[in-house]
C-alpha cells in the first residue's frame, strides 16, 4: 500500500540527526585549555652537585659542559613526562625551568592537568594567576649625590660593576636613559654576568651598548593565554608599553638626563644606581601577561648571572589551592635568593584596605609607596580674582593670567539643532566635538563635567584634548560633580592648556561663579557669558611639603598565608620608597596610556615606582659590600628607616576618603621610610639563609610538610620553633598566646668595636623584655638578642611597637614590632 513516505530517507535523517546531536554534546564538553606550572623532582641545574663542584668559586656557569650535560638531562625528563602522561595533542609545552627551578609550563586542559598530578616525578601542578604591572627628584630627596654618590665616587661611579635584571614589559633601548657613554666608558669586570641579545622588531642589534648588556623577551605563555595584537605585542626585547622602561630609568638610569616634555624643560633624571648595567628580561605584553613567562625570565635572569631582581609586576590574585609562600612564583624568588640575587618587588596598588598587599615572602623585599615633597599644581584664575587649585602639567592659557577668556559650561554650548544623544558623554564630559556651537567655545575656557562616562573609565582625557584642539577651545576645565564626588586627578602632560579640579568643594567655587556672572533667559538659555577666567601654569614644582605620606594606592599589611587572607608572622610590606609622581623614561609608543603616546618621559605613581628605588639603592649597598648576601642589604635599609617625616612627625597615609590623611603604622609602610646614607653604615645586620627560610617554613603550624617538600625539594629538618624565630629585622606575631620568647642574631658590620644599649617600646596589651640589655660586639662578632613578649591584655588587634638598639658610635638599629595579643592564658 502506498504510503507517500520514503521511509529510507527517513532512517537516513535519523541517523544524520543523532550524528548532529553527538557532535554537539561532545562540542559542549570540550574543555578550554589554560597554563599550568609544574614542578619536578630533583636539582635544578644551579644546586646541582655535579656542577657547583665545577664552578671554583662561581655562582654558577651556564656555559660549562657539565651545566649544559644537567640542563639537557632535565629537559629531557620534562619531554618524556609530558610524552608519557598525556593525550597525544592535548597539550603544548611552553617552556622548561631548569636553571633554579626543576619543572616547566604546559598549555593544557584541566583533565590533563589532573593526570600530571598523578605522575611520577611530579610534585606540584599550579595553574597559572596571570601576571599585571603595579603600576628626578627622587634622588635628591633620598639624599644620594651629597652622601652616597659622593661615597661612591660621584655619579660617574655609582652602581659601576653590579648587573640589575628587570622582569617587565620590555625596554626602549633608544632611550637616553640607556644610552652608552663613550666619554665615560663603562670599564668594570661582568665576569659573573653572561647574558644575550635576542633581536627582534624594533629591538636592532646594536640595542644591547654596554649599558644595556643583555636583552631576552618570554612570549610563550602570552601567545598561549590569547590572540595577541601584532601592532603592539612586540616579539622582542622591545617595550610598547612604557612601564619597563620607567622602572629600569628609575633604579640604573643614567644620571643627569634632560626631561623635556611637549616643549617644556622639567628638569634633569638620574638612577638611583646610575652606572649599574641593564639586562632586560621582557615578560608581559600590552594584550596580556603569563605567570608562565614571569617565571622562565626569573629564572633565566639568575642564570644569566644579575645581582639585583626588580620585580614591578606580579600576579593579579593570591594562589588559591596553596599557602602564599609556596606558590610557583614565590618558589621561583626563594630559589631566586639561594643563588645570591637580591629581589625586590612592587607590593601592590590595592590600598588603602587592609590585607592588600601582593608581596607574602621574608626572602624578597616588598616595596610600598610613598609621596615626596614635590607637589605640582595647575590653577584656574577666575574673574573675580579667586585662584582655583588643580591638577594638570599644562602650559598656561595666553598671557599667563594677565589675559582673561570667557568662560563656558559645556551644557550651555551644545549645538541645539545637533544630531546625537544628550547623554553625558556628549553633552557634559567633551568628548565629542560634534556636540558643541563652535562660536561659543571658539577662543573660550570650557567647563567640562566628571560624570558618567569618566565614573565607568569609557570617558578620556584624551577626547578633550582632541575636542580642544578640533574647535579650537583656549583651555578647558574638568571638575568635579557633587553626583560623583571628589576623584583624583594625576599630574599628567596636557597638549592643550587645562587643569582637572578634583574636589567638589572647589567646583562648586567655580560654578557659583559662573552663574552669577552668566545671563539666562526664562528658558534657561544663556543670553550673554560674562563669567571669565585664566588657566595657569601647572608645570612648575614646588618643594617642601610634608612628606614622605603613604600614598592612597600603595597596597597594606598585614601579610597573609591564603586566599582566606588568615595574617602571616611576616611584616608586608618591608620597607617605603618614593613611588608617588615619578619622572622616568618611557617608550613613545605607549600602548596602553593613549595620553602619553609619542612622550620619552612619564610622570607616573604606583608601587612599580617604588620597588626600582629599593633595588637601586640594594646596587649602590652591594658595590660597597659585595660579599654582603641579600638579606644582610636587606637588614641595611630596614634597621636603618626611618618612620618620621621632614616636620619631624610620625609619617602619615592617605585613607580612603581623598584628601585624608592618618598616623601610618607598620602595615602601611614597613620597617619605615628608606634612608640610603644610613643604609650604607648600618652598625649591625640579621642574616638569613635558604636553610633558615626553609626551617622557617616547617615551623608553620598549618602548612603541610609534605607541601614544603613538594615545592622546596627539601625535607623538614630544623623547625625556628615559631615563624617569628625567623632572623629578619621585625618582630611579626600574628596571635599570641600568654607568651613568648624570640631570638634576633646580629652581625657587627663596622670597623670598630661598639657598645648598644637595647630599648622596647612594647605594642599595645603587651610587655617586653630585653636579655642582654646591653652589649659590646666586636668588628665581625655576632650577639643574640632574646625578646620576650608577654600578654597583659587581650586586645585580637594588631598593634605596633619597636625595639631600638642605640650604639656608642651613633649607629641606631630599628626593629619594627607587630603583634596581635589573642590571650592571656
Amino acid at each position: 500500500m502506498a504510503t507517500g513516505v520514503d521511509v529510507s530517507a527517513a532512517s537516513s535523517y535519523a541517523v544524520l540527526l543523532l550524528h548532529l546531536l553527538a557532535i554537539s554534546t561532545i562540542a559542549s564538553v570540550v574543555e578550554e585549555r589554560s597554563i599550568y606550572l609544574i614542578l619536578m623532582e630533583g636539582e635544578p641545574v644551579a644546586f646541582h652537585g655535579d656542577v657547583l663542584s665545577s664552578q671554583q668559586g662561581r655562582r654558577f656557569d651556564p656555559k660549562s659542559e657539565a651545566y649544559e650535560v644537567h640542563a639537557n638531562k632535565l629537559v629531557d625528563s620534562h619531554d618524556q613526562v609530558l610524552e608519557s602522561t598525556l593525550d597525544k595533542g592535548s597539550y603544548n609545552k611552553l617552556y622548561s625551568f631548569k636553571h633554579v627551578l626543576n619543572g616547566f609550563a604546559v598549555h593544557t586542559t584541566p583533565s590533563q592537568a589532573k593526570k600530571l598530578q598523578l605522575a611520577q616525578g611530579v610534585k606540584l601542578v599550579e595553574r597559572d594567576r596571570r601576571a599585571k604591572l603595579m603600576t628626578t627628584y627622587t634622588p635628591e630627596f633620598l639624599g644620594l649625590p651629597q652622601t652616597v654618590w659622593t661615597q661612591e665616587g660621584g655619579d660617574r661611579n655609582a652602581g659601576d660593576g653590579i648587573v640589575m635584571g628587570f622582569v617587565d614589559t620590555g625596554i626602549n633601548p633608544f632611550h637616553p636613559s640607556f644610552a652608552y657613554d663613550i666619554l665615560n666608558p663603562l670599564t668594570s669586570n661582568l665576569s659573573h654576568f653572561s647574558g644575550a641579545c635576542e633581536t627582534g622588531p624594533l629591538f636592532p642589534p646594536f640595542s644591547c651598548n654596554g649599558k644595556i648588556v643583555s636583552a631576552r623577551f618570554f612570549i610563550a605563555g602570552a601567545q598561549a593565554a590569547t590572540s595577541l595584537n601584532a601592532t603592539i605585542d612586540i616579539p622582542s626585547p622591545a617595550d610598547a608599553v612604557g612601564h619597563g622602561s620607567h622602572v629600569a630609568s628609575i633604579a640604573a638610569g643614567n644620571a643627569g638626563v634632560p626631561v623635556t616634555v611637549n616643549g617644556f624643560y622639567y628638569g634633569r633624571a638620574s638612577g638611583m644606581a646610575p652606572r649599574a648595567r641593564v639586562a632586560v628580561y621582557k615578560a608581559v605584553y600590552p594584550t596580556v601577561g603569563t605567570l608562565a613567562d614571569v617565571v622562565a625570565a626569573i629564572d633565566q635572569a639568575v642564570a644569566d648571572g644579575v645581582d639585583i631582581l626588580t620585580l614591578s609586576i606580579g600576579p593579579e590574585e593570591p594562589p588559591q589551592d596553596t599557602v602564599t609562600f609556596l606558590s610557583i612564583f614565590d618558589i621561583a624568588m626563594l630559589f631566586a635568593r639561594r643563588a645570591g640575587v637580591f629581589v625586590v618587588q612592587a607590593a601592590g596598588n590595592s590600598g588603602p584596605g587592609p590585607s592588600t598587599v601582593l608581596s607574602y615572602s621574608p626572602w624578597v623585599v616588598g616595596a610600598a609607596a610613598s609621596r615626596t615633597d614635590r607637589r605640582y599644581t595647575a590653577s584656574l584664575l577666575l574673574g573675580n580674582g579667586l585662584n582655583v587649585s588643580g591638577v594638570g602639567l599644562s602650559a598656561p592659557t595666553f598671557g599667563n593670567g594677565s589675559l582673561l577668556y570667557r568662560l563656558v559650561l559645556a551644557k550651555d554650548a551644545i549645538n541645539l539643532s545637533g544630531a546625537f544623544p544628550r547623554t553625558p558623554e556628549y553633552v557634559e564630559e567633551c568628548q565629542h566635538p560634534e556636540a558643541f556651537d563652535p562660536s561659543v567655545v571658539r577662543g573660550s575656557i570650557v567647563i567640562c563635567s566628571f560624570s558618567a562616562g569618566f565614573y565607568n573609565e569609557t570617558s578620556t582625557l584624551t577626547a578633550i584634548f582632541d575636542t580642544a584642539r578640533v574647535l579650537g577651545f583656549m583651555g578647558f576645565v574638568l571638575v568635579a560633580n557633587p553626583s560623583y564626588g571628589d576623584f583624583i586627578g594625576q599630574p599628567i602632560p596636557f597638549s592643550v592648556s587645562g587643569a582637572l579640579i578634583p574636589k567638589v568643594a572647589d567646583a562648586k567655587i567655580v560654578s557659583e561663579y559662573y552663574e552669577q556672572q552668566t545671563l539666562r533667559d526664562a528658558r534657561g538659555i544663556v543670553r550673554q557669558f560674562n563669567a571669565r577666567a585664566a588657566i595657569q601654569d601647572g608645570r612648575v614644582a614646588s618643594f617642601g611639603v610634608q612628606a614622605p605620606i603613604v600614598s592612597r594606592f600603595s597596597s597594606r599589611g598585614p601579610g597573609f598565608i591564603d586566599i582566606n587572607r588568615n595574617p602571616s608572622d611576616v611584616l608586608k610590606p618591608d620597607i617605603l620608597a618614593p613611588g608617588n609622581e615619578i619622572w622616568a623614561a618611557w617608550s613613545p609608543l605607549s600602548a596602553l596610556d593613549p595620553i602619553l603616546t609619542g612622550y620619552n618621559f612619564a610622570l607616573l605613581s604606583g608601587s612599580s615606582m617604588a620597588a626600582p628605588h629599593v633595588a637601586g639603592i640594594a646596587a649602590l649597598i652591594k658595590q660597597e659590600y659585595p660579599s654582603w648576601n641579600p638579606s644582610m642589604i636587606a637588614s641595611a635599609m630596614s634597621t636603618t628607616a626611618t618612620k618620621f617625616d621632614n616636620n619631624g612627625g610620625i609619617i602619615m597615609a592617605e585613607g580612603f576618603n581623598i584628601g585624608s590623611l592618618y598616623s601610618s603604622n607598620n602595615f602601611d609602610f614597613g620597617a619605615g621610610f628608606v634612608n640610603p646614607t644610613h643604609a650604607m653604615d648600618p652598625g649591625l645586620v640579621l642574616s638569613s639563609e635558604f636553610e633558615d627560610y626553609i626551617s622557617f617554613l616547617c615551623s608553620m603550624p598549618f602548612i603541610d610538610r609534605i607541601a614544603i617538600r613538594a615545592a622546596t625539594r627539601v625535607w623538614c629538618g630544623q623547625s625556628v620553633g615559631h615563624p617569628a624565630n625567623l632572623n629578619i629585622p621585625s618582630v611579626t606575631i600574628s596571635a599570641l598566646r600568654r607568651s613568648l620568647t624570640v631570638r634576633r642574631s646580629f652581625k657587627n658590620v663596622a670597623t670598630k668595636p661598639e657598645t648598644y644599649v637595647s630599648l622596647a617600646i612594647p605594642p599595645n596589651g603587651t610587655t617586653i623584655t630585653l636579655r642582654p640589655p646591653w652589649f659590646t660586639i666586636a668588628p665581625e662578632g655576632t650577639q643574640d638578642l632574646d625578646i620576650e613578649i608577654n600578654v597583659i591584655k587581650s586586645t585580637n588587634e594588631f598593634s605596633f611597637g619597636e625595639i631600638i638598639l642605640t650604639g656608642s658610635l651613633n649607629h641606631i638599629v630599628r626593629m619594627p614590632v607587630t603583634i596581635r595579643p589573642v590571650s592571656i592564658v
